[in-house]
C-alpha cells in the first residue's frame, strides 16, 4: 500500500473486495493511510443482487459519504501528531479545526491562533480565512470576549477574501451563505448554500448551514431535517456543538418544548461548556412550567457567559426574527429573567 500511495501521489487509498453467494453480494471497503499502512475506516455492505446498477450506485454513494469525514478526522489527528516546529499551512489549518471542535473559549483562542498561522504561511489557501471567521464568530457569540460589531466586520472581510480566492469551493460558498444569514438576508443565504450543495451534494457543513438558515427563517421543522442529515454525514464535524444547538432552537421555535429540553440536554452532555445551550434549555423549561429547574439552569447560563445574555437577550441580533426573539424572551421570563 505504501508503494501504491507513492506511485499515485496520494495520502489515502481505498481498497476493497466483492464476494457473491447465490443472490447475495458482500462488498467490503477499507480506507488506508498509505504511508503508514494504518486503517482509517472500514465497512461491509451486504445486499441482495437484484439490480446490479442500482446496487453499484447505492454502495458508491454510501462509501463516498462515509470516507469524507473519516479522512477529515484522520487529517486532524495527523496534524496534531506533527511537532510544532515542522508545521505547515495545511497542518496549522487542521490544528485550528481540532481546537475549534472542542467548543471551549480556551480552545477557540488556540483555533484563532492556528488559522492565522495558516494564513501567514499560505495567504492563498481560502479555508484558513473561513476557519478564522468561524472562530471569531464563536469568540463573540459564546464567550462574549469580542463585541458583535467588531466581529461582524472581521468576519465580513475574511469571508470576502475567501470567496475572492476560490469561489468554486463549496465550503467557502457555505461560509458566505452563513455570513449573509447573519445580516438577516435569508434568501441570499439560501442561494449561496444551494450553490455549495450543487458543487458538493454531500458536504455536511452545507447541510448544517441549510438547517440553520431554515430554522432562523421560519421553517424549523425543515431545518431540523437538514441538521440531522449534517450530523449523519459527519458525526465529528468541528461545528457539531452549533448544529446540536440549532436542533434545540428548532424544537423550541416549533413550540415542542419537551423535545427542546431533551435536545438541549443532549447538546450539554457532548459540550458541557457551550453556554448558549443552557440559555435555550432555561427558556424551554420555563415554557414547560418547570420553573425551579428553569431558574437553576438560567443562573448557570448567566454565570457561564453573562456577556452572551446581553448580546442575545437584551438585544436582538440581525439573524433572529422579531417574533422568534419575543418567543425566546417569553420563555426566559418564565424562567425568572427580569431584564
Amino acid at each position: 500500500m505504501k508503494q501504491v500511495g507513492h506511485e499515485l501521489g496520494v495520502r489515502y487509498a481505498l481498497e476493497g473486495s466483492v464476494r457473491k453467494a447465490g443472490n447475495r453480494i458482500r462488498v467490503t471497503a477499507q480506507l488506508v493511510e498509505a504511508e503508514a499502512g494504518n486503517h482509517v475506516w472500514a465497512e461491509r455492505y451486504d445486499r441482495d443482487l437484484a439490480d446490479i446498477f442500482a446496487l453499484q450506485d447505492e454502495v458508491t454513494q454510501a462509501v463516498a459519504i462515509a470516507i469524507a469525514p473519516a479522512i477529515a478526522e484522520a487529517e486532524r489527528k495527523r496534524a496534531m501528531r506533527r511537532p510544532p516546529g515542522s508545521i505547515d499551512a495545511w497542518a496549522a489549518y487542521q490544528r485550528g479545526l481540532w481546537h475549534f471542535s472542542k467548543s471551549t473559549a480556551e480552545d477557540n483562542a488556540l483555533a484563532e491562533k492556528f488559522f492565522q498561522q495558516a494564513i501567514d504561511l499560505d495567504p492563498t489557501f481560502a479555508g484558513s480565512y473561513t476557519g478564522l471567521a468561524f472562530a471569531h464568530k464563536r469568540m463573540a457569540g459564546v464567550s462574549g470576549r469580542r463585541s458583535l460589531p467588531e466581529t461582524e466586520k472581521l468576519m465580513e472581510a475574511l469571508v470576502r477574501q475567501a470567496v475572492a480566492l476560490d469561489a468554486n469551493d463549496a465550503e467557502v460558498r457555505t461560509c458566505f451563505g452563513q455570513q449573509l444569514m447573519r445580516r438577516g438576508d435569508y434568501a441570499g443565504a439560501l442561494a449561496e448554500i444551494e450553490a455549495a450543495l450543487a458543487i458538493s451534494p454531500n458536504l455536511a457543513s452545507a447541510h448544517g448551514a441549510l438547517g440553520s438558515v431554515l430554522t432562523r427563517s421560519g421553517h424549523p421543522k425543515e431545518g431540523r431535517i437538514a441538521l440531522e442529515k449534517c450530523i449523519r454525514l459527519d458525526p465529528r464535524n468541528p461545528d457539531l456543538a452549533l448544529h446540536l444547538l440549532n436542533i434545540t432552537i428548532g424544537f423550541y421555535l416549533s413550540r415542542e418544548y419537551d423535545a427542546a429540553i431533551e435536545a438541549a440536554k443532549r447538546g450539554i452532555r457532548s459540550y458541557p461548556d457551550h453556554s448558549n445551550q443552557y440559555r435555550w434549555l432555561a427558556a424551554a423549561l420555563g415554557q414547560a412550567g418547570r420553573t425551579m429547574e428553569a431558574k437553576e439552569v438560567l443562573a448557570k447560563a448567566m454565570a457561564m457567559a453573562l456577556a452572551s445574555i446581553d448580546l442575545f437577550v437584551r438585544h436582538r441580533v440581525p439573524w433572529h426574527r422579531p417574533e422568534d426573539h419575543a418567543q425566546m424572551l417569553e420563555g426566559l421570563r418564565k424562567a425568572g429573567w427580569e431584564g
